[in-house]
């Protein structure tokens, strides 16, 4: 198991309460962080996204836009490469937020006295909450979770908020509504409560229970003078706690999901549908690390150009949900046994929704 389980200390948490003017100028550099991402691009950019309709397109095979354009008669590492920047240029957005607000709510949340309660069906729905209006897609959650696991958040609050982030944003859900048939909709809805309200404390409960200091500390008595050099000082080492684990992930994850969506056949999903070719769907859905929506927009294509409907379902249920790099900073933030649960179970998910479809 991991290490880096940020469970505090009474003593250290009761200290915290006094440091109101370090707290108020975290929660202002969180608002100022938030603000410029969710009003100047990505709100504005779901709700284009939204308004496109059924005109909504994807030009690469992870992305919406691309930087290079590919061809399937190019060699595979030139694929791969371009996918990959592809990819990187997509995400600069959303990561850079992510890679700034992270350490934010990491320096915010150390100073709460309290940052979970003895409920994990309550930890799991404060979760939610928080996830929910983030707007950011699983890959750029992944830095926030570790952020708000640091913190001294639950287990279960730092999966809920990581599930709901990317699947119960207002917007996307509103695509799905629109795109898909209720059926289709309410099954995909159903998934991603599954992972958040059962998963979630199910999967927390199962893993033990350590206790390690907080990656930063924060002064007691303080001037405001103090206070903006421990803001700006603790700002910097939570920076360098998220940066130095979730960028090389970010990197590694690109290339293999780049790798793992150009080696996949083109007419892979257009054959009839079958059992094998549904887990096969919900592996790889698992695994790619799409944007956000992304998934609602690709099994929409994929749907009006003759896909399979299982297939359809399949990838709606696994896609954007998680991905390799999402993972990856979950094992190494928490654990591994519970990242390959994660995974495992948006699989069976995914195949069991497939399956599902199969008999519409």
């Amino acid at each position: 198991m991991s290490a880096q389980n940020p469970a505090m200390s009474l003593e250290i948490a009761n200290l915290r309460v006094g440091a109101w003017r370090s707290r108020t100028l975290a929660v202002l550099l969180m608002a100022v962080i938030g603000t410029v991402f969710w009003v100047d691009s990505r709100y504005p950019a779901l709700m284009k996204r939204y308004h496109a309709g059924t005109q909504v397109k994807a030009a690469g095979a992870l992305t919406f836009g691309a930087v290079y354009q590919l061809d399937q008669t190019m060699p595979l590492r030139v694929r791969v490469w371009r996918t990959t920047v592809n990819w990187l240029d997509a995400n600069r957005i959303g990561m850079t937020f992510s890679f700034l607000f992270a350490p934010a709510a990491l320096t915010f949340l150390a100073m709460v006295p309290r940052r979970r309660t003895g409920s994990k069906y309550l930890n799991t729905l404060f979760g939610a909450v928080a996830g929910m209006p983030m707007a950011v897609c699983t890959n750029c959650v992944a830095p926030i979770a570790r952020g708000f696991y640091a913190a001294g958040m639950s287990r279960e609050s730092v999966l809920a908020a990581m599930f709901a982030s990317p699947a119960l944003n207002v917007v996307v859900l509103a695509m799905t509504f629109a795109l898909f048939p209720a059926k289709v909709a309410l099954l995909k809805l159903a998934t991603v409560l599954f992972l958040i309200f059962v998963f979630a404390p199910a999967a927390a409960s199962r893993e033990e229970e350590k206790t390690y200091s907080c990656p930063i500390d924060i002064p007691v008595a303080e001037s405001w003078w103090q206070a903006i050099v421990s803001v700006v000082r603790s700002y910097g080492k939570s920076f360098w706690y998220v940066f130095r684990v979730a960028f090389p992930l970010m990197i590694l994850g690109a290339v293999l999901g780049a790798l793992v969506i150009e080696l996949l056949p083109p007419q892979a999903i257009i054959s009839q549908a079958s059992i094998g070719g549904i887990v096969l769907v919900a592996l790889v859905g698992a695994f790619l690390p799409v944007p956000m929506a992304f998934d609602v927009a690709i099994a929409y294509i994929a749907m009006t150009h003759g896909v399979p409907m299982p297939y359809v379902v399949a990838m709606l249920c696994t896609l954007g949900i998680i991905s390799v790099f999402s993972l990856s900073v979950l094992g190494k933030t928490i654990s591994w046994r519970l990242a390959g649960a994660a995974y495992a179970t948006v699989v069976a998910l995914g195949i069991v929704s497939g399956v599902i479809a199969r008999g519409w």
